[in-house]
Protein backbone atom coordinates (compact mmCIF):
# COMPACT_ATOMS: atom_id res chain seq x y z
CA UNK A 1 0.00 0.00 0.00
CA UNK A 2 3.17 2.35 0.99
CA UNK A 3 4.63 1.91 -2.29
CA UNK A 4 1.50 2.71 -4.41
CA UNK A 5 0.85 5.80 -2.34
CA UNK A 6 5.24 6.86 -3.19
CA UNK A 7 4.53 5.68 -6.71
CA UNK A 8 1.18 7.94 -7.21
CA UNK A 9 2.94 11.15 -5.06
CA UNK A 10 6.45 10.33 -7.08
CA UNK A 11 4.36 10.35 -10.63
CA UNK A 12 2.38 13.62 -9.50
CA UNK A 13 5.59 15.56 -8.86
CA UNK A 14 6.70 14.16 -12.31
CA UNK A 15 3.96 15.65 -14.49
CA UNK A 16 3.84 18.96 -12.34
CA UNK A 17 7.17 19.85 -13.52
CA UNK A 18 6.00 18.44 -17.01
CA UNK A 19 3.66 20.91 -17.02
CA UNK A 20 5.34 23.92 -15.01
CA UNK A 21 8.66 23.77 -17.07
CA UNK A 22 7.53 24.20 -20.42
CA UNK A 23 5.55 27.44 -19.17
CA UNK A 24 8.63 29.11 -17.98
CA UNK A 25 11.01 28.20 -21.22
CA UNK A 26 7.80 29.93 -23.07
CA UNK A 27 8.33 33.08 -20.68
CA UNK A 28 11.72 33.54 -21.29
CA UNK A 29 11.55 33.43 -24.91
CA UNK A 30 9.10 36.76 -24.34
CA UNK A 31 10.90 39.07 -24.39
CA UNK A 32 10.56 41.40 -28.06
CA UNK A 33 11.78 40.72 -31.30
CA UNK A 34 14.41 43.20 -32.89
CA UNK A 35 12.24 44.06 -36.43
CA UNK A 36 14.47 45.69 -39.15
CA UNK A 37 13.76 49.42 -40.68
CA UNK A 38 15.76 49.60 -42.84
CA UNK A 39 15.01 46.54 -45.28
CA UNK A 40 18.61 46.65 -47.24
CA UNK A 41 16.84 47.44 -51.00
CA UNK A 42 15.24 51.06 -50.67
CA UNK A 43 13.94 53.67 -48.51
CA UNK A 44 10.85 52.42 -48.15
CA UNK A 45 9.08 53.83 -44.83
CA UNK A 46 10.92 56.85 -44.57
CA UNK A 47 10.89 60.23 -44.99
CA UNK A 48 13.06 63.08 -45.74
CA UNK A 49 13.31 66.61 -44.61
CA UNK A 50 16.05 68.38 -45.41
CA UNK A 51 16.85 72.08 -45.07
CA UNK A 52 14.75 74.89 -47.71
CA UNK A 53 13.33 72.05 -49.11
CA UNK A 54 9.51 70.62 -48.46
CA UNK A 55 9.30 67.51 -46.83
CA UNK A 56 9.15 64.17 -49.26
CA UNK A 57 11.88 65.97 -51.15
CA UNK A 58 15.42 64.12 -51.70
CA UNK A 59 17.41 66.55 -53.87
CA UNK A 60 20.22 65.00 -55.71
CA UNK A 61 19.71 61.61 -54.14
CA UNK A 62 21.08 63.19 -50.51
CA UNK A 63 19.88 59.70 -48.49
CA UNK A 64 20.22 56.53 -50.89
CA UNK A 65 20.77 53.27 -50.64
CA UNK A 66 24.50 52.17 -52.26
CA UNK A 67 25.31 48.16 -52.29
CA UNK A 68 22.71 47.40 -49.43
CA UNK A 69 23.64 50.60 -47.09
CA UNK A 70 21.37 53.34 -46.21
CA UNK A 71 24.16 56.39 -47.44
CA UNK A 72 24.17 59.84 -46.96
CA UNK A 73 26.02 61.04 -50.00
CA UNK A 74 27.38 64.21 -51.37
CA UNK A 75 28.55 63.31 -54.94
CA UNK A 76 25.59 64.90 -56.91
CA UNK A 77 24.53 68.45 -56.42
CA UNK A 78 26.97 69.54 -54.03
CA UNK A 79 29.33 71.78 -56.11
CA UNK A 80 28.74 74.92 -54.48
CA UNK A 81 28.94 73.29 -51.32
CA UNK A 82 26.98 72.58 -48.57
CA UNK A 83 25.14 75.38 -47.26
CA UNK A 84 23.64 74.71 -44.74
CA UNK A 85 21.52 72.33 -45.80
CA UNK A 86 20.99 70.10 -42.61
CA UNK A 87 18.58 66.90 -43.29
CA UNK A 88 16.86 64.16 -41.59
CA UNK A 89 15.40 60.91 -42.75
CA UNK A 90 12.44 60.49 -40.88
CA UNK A 91 11.35 56.58 -39.93
CA UNK A 92 7.21 57.07 -40.77
CA UNK A 93 5.99 55.11 -37.11
CA UNK A 94 6.84 56.92 -33.97
CA UNK A 95 7.94 54.79 -30.87
CA UNK A 96 7.68 55.46 -26.94
CA UNK A 97 9.71 52.30 -25.11
CA UNK A 98 11.98 50.74 -27.29
CA UNK A 99 15.89 49.61 -27.81
CA UNK A 100 17.19 51.23 -31.15
CA UNK A 101 20.21 49.43 -32.86
CA UNK A 102 22.21 51.05 -35.42
CA UNK A 103 25.72 50.20 -37.15
CA UNK A 104 27.57 53.00 -38.62
CA UNK A 105 30.67 54.40 -40.39
CA UNK A 106 31.64 57.40 -41.57
CA UNK A 107 33.49 57.22 -45.40
CA UNK A 108 35.32 59.86 -47.70
CA UNK A 109 36.06 63.29 -46.96
CA UNK A 110 33.40 66.12 -45.68
CA UNK A 111 31.28 68.23 -48.45
CA UNK A 112 32.72 71.44 -49.36
CA UNK A 113 32.14 74.31 -46.52
CA UNK A 114 30.22 71.91 -44.00
CA UNK A 115 30.68 73.58 -40.53
CA UNK A 116 34.09 72.34 -38.68
CA UNK A 117 32.46 70.49 -36.16
CA UNK A 118 30.48 68.60 -38.43
CA UNK A 119 33.59 66.55 -39.92
CA UNK A 120 32.94 63.25 -39.56
CA UNK A 121 29.66 63.87 -37.41
CA UNK A 122 25.92 62.50 -37.77
CA UNK A 123 23.19 61.32 -35.17
CA UNK A 124 20.10 59.38 -34.25
CA UNK A 125 17.41 61.71 -33.33
CA UNK A 126 14.93 60.38 -30.95
CA UNK A 127 11.47 61.47 -29.34
CA UNK A 128 11.44 63.96 -32.16
CA UNK A 129 8.91 65.88 -33.85
CA UNK A 130 7.02 65.26 -36.92
CA UNK A 131 8.34 66.31 -40.26
CA UNK A 132 5.14 68.05 -40.80
CA UNK A 133 5.65 70.16 -38.22
CA UNK A 134 9.09 71.01 -39.65
CA UNK A 135 9.06 74.89 -40.58
CA UNK A 136 10.68 74.38 -44.27
CA UNK A 137 14.15 76.44 -43.36
CA UNK A 138 14.41 75.00 -40.13
CA UNK A 139 17.77 72.64 -39.44
CA UNK A 140 16.93 70.72 -36.60
CA UNK A 141 13.90 69.01 -35.27
CA UNK A 142 12.75 68.95 -32.13
CA UNK A 143 14.59 65.89 -30.23
CA UNK A 144 16.97 64.13 -28.57
CA UNK A 145 19.99 63.68 -30.55
CA UNK A 146 22.21 60.75 -30.11
CA UNK A 147 25.33 62.68 -31.45
CA UNK A 148 27.59 59.55 -33.80
CA UNK A 149 30.95 61.18 -33.92
CA UNK A 150 33.98 59.96 -35.77
CA UNK A 151 37.60 60.18 -34.25
CA UNK A 152 40.26 62.55 -35.48
CA UNK A 153 43.89 61.22 -36.46
CA UNK A 154 44.82 61.95 -33.21
CA UNK A 155 42.73 63.10 -29.70
CA UNK A 156 39.59 62.23 -27.96
CA UNK A 157 36.35 62.25 -29.32
CA UNK A 158 33.67 59.99 -28.18
CA UNK A 159 30.46 59.22 -29.91
CA UNK A 160 26.89 58.25 -28.15
CA UNK A 161 27.20 61.97 -26.93
CA UNK A 162 23.81 64.16 -26.21
CA UNK A 163 22.84 66.91 -28.13
CA UNK A 164 18.92 68.70 -27.40
CA UNK A 165 17.74 71.09 -30.34
CA UNK A 166 14.70 72.28 -28.92
CA UNK A 167 15.20 70.14 -25.87
CA UNK A 168 16.16 69.59 -22.33
CA UNK A 169 17.00 66.63 -20.04
CA UNK A 170 17.29 65.69 -16.47
CA UNK A 171 20.66 64.76 -15.37
CA UNK A 172 21.68 63.78 -11.95
CA UNK A 173 18.39 64.69 -10.26
CA UNK A 174 18.54 68.15 -12.11
CA UNK A 175 16.89 70.22 -15.28
CA UNK A 176 20.26 69.92 -17.47
CA UNK A 177 20.59 72.70 -20.00
CA UNK A 178 23.74 72.38 -21.59
CA UNK A 179 23.23 71.78 -25.42
CA UNK A 180 25.43 69.19 -25.73
CA UNK A 181 27.44 66.52 -23.35
CA UNK A 182 30.04 64.03 -23.77
CA UNK A 183 29.45 60.41 -23.38
CA UNK A 184 32.05 58.02 -21.52
CA UNK A 185 32.75 55.92 -24.50
CA UNK A 186 36.30 55.31 -26.69
CA UNK A 187 36.98 56.77 -29.81
CA UNK A 188 36.36 55.04 -33.35
CA UNK A 189 38.58 56.16 -35.79
CA UNK A 190 38.68 55.86 -39.61
CA UNK A 191 35.77 53.80 -41.82
CA UNK A 192 35.64 51.54 -39.06
CA UNK A 193 31.87 49.93 -38.95
CA UNK A 194 30.67 50.87 -35.06
CA UNK A 195 27.28 49.77 -33.02
CA UNK A 196 25.08 52.27 -31.11
CA UNK A 197 22.38 51.02 -28.91
CA UNK A 198 19.97 53.43 -27.14
CA UNK A 199 17.18 52.45 -24.72
CA UNK A 200 14.48 54.20 -24.51
CA UNK A 201 11.94 54.46 -21.75
CA UNK A 202 9.28 57.07 -22.82
CA UNK A 203 9.08 60.13 -20.10
CA UNK A 204 12.12 57.79 -18.19
CA UNK A 205 15.11 56.66 -18.75
CA UNK A 206 16.82 57.18 -21.18
CA UNK A 207 21.01 55.02 -21.86
CA UNK A 208 23.06 55.61 -24.56
CA UNK A 209 24.71 51.88 -24.96
CA UNK A 210 28.49 51.52 -26.18
CA UNK A 211 29.94 47.55 -26.53
CA UNK A 212 27.43 46.61 -24.07
CA UNK A 213 28.00 49.69 -21.60
CA UNK A 214 25.96 52.32 -20.79
CA UNK A 215 28.00 55.54 -21.51
CA UNK A 216 25.31 58.49 -20.94
CA UNK A 217 22.16 58.51 -18.89
CA UNK A 218 19.28 60.46 -18.26
CA UNK A 219 15.35 61.21 -17.60
CA UNK A 220 12.69 63.05 -18.22
CA UNK A 221 12.90 64.40 -22.14
CA UNK A 222 11.13 67.40 -22.12
CA UNK A 223 10.67 70.71 -24.82
CA UNK A 224 12.85 73.73 -24.05
CA UNK A 225 10.06 76.65 -23.99
CA UNK A 226 13.29 79.13 -24.59
CA UNK A 227 13.59 77.89 -27.50
CA UNK A 228 10.65 79.34 -30.11
CA UNK A 229 9.90 76.56 -32.31
CA UNK A 230 9.29 73.95 -29.10
CA UNK A 231 7.80 77.15 -27.36
CA UNK A 232 5.15 76.79 -30.21
CA UNK A 233 4.88 72.81 -30.15
CA UNK A 234 4.27 73.23 -26.37
CA UNK A 235 1.22 75.34 -26.70
CA UNK A 236 -0.31 73.14 -29.53
CA UNK A 237 0.49 70.59 -26.95
CA UNK A 238 -1.83 72.53 -24.49
CA UNK A 239 0.98 73.36 -22.43
CA UNK A 240 2.76 69.65 -22.13
CA UNK A 241 6.46 69.63 -22.48
CA UNK A 242 7.75 66.33 -21.30
CA UNK A 243 8.01 64.04 -24.34
CA UNK A 244 7.37 60.53 -24.02
CA UNK A 245 7.91 59.33 -27.45
CA UNK A 246 8.11 60.66 -31.01
CA UNK A 247 9.68 60.27 -34.33
CA UNK A 248 13.36 58.42 -34.77
CA UNK A 249 15.55 59.75 -37.83
CA UNK A 250 19.07 59.96 -39.11
CA UNK A 251 21.13 62.75 -39.86
CA UNK A 252 22.67 64.80 -42.85
CA UNK A 253 25.29 67.34 -41.47
CA UNK A 254 27.68 67.29 -44.32
CA UNK A 255 30.03 64.39 -44.21
CA UNK A 256 29.02 61.38 -45.71
CA UNK A 257 28.19 58.10 -43.85
CA UNK A 258 26.50 55.19 -44.24
CA UNK A 259 24.20 52.62 -42.29
CA UNK A 260 24.33 48.85 -42.46
CA UNK A 261 21.50 47.70 -40.02
CA UNK A 262 18.77 50.23 -38.20
CA UNK A 263 16.56 47.85 -35.78
CA UNK A 264 14.22 48.28 -33.30
CA UNK A 265 12.72 46.25 -29.94
CA UNK A 266 9.97 47.53 -28.61
CA UNK A 267 9.55 46.87 -25.27
CA UNK A 268 6.43 46.38 -23.21
CA UNK A 269 6.43 49.50 -20.07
Amino acid sequence: MKMHRLFGISLLFVLTFAVVLPAEDKAEKKEGEWVQLFNGKDLSGWIPKIRYHEMGENPYDTFRVEDGLLTVSYKDGYKDGFNQTFGHLFYEKPFSNYRLRVEYRFIGDQCKDGPGWAFRNSGIMIHGESPKTMGKDQDFPASIEVQLLGGKEEGKRTTANLCTPGTNVVMDGKLFLPHCTSSTSKTYRGDQWVTCEVEVHGNGTIKHIMEGKVVLEYTKPQLDPRDAHSKELIEKAGGEIMLSGGTISLQSESHPCQFRKVEIMELDE
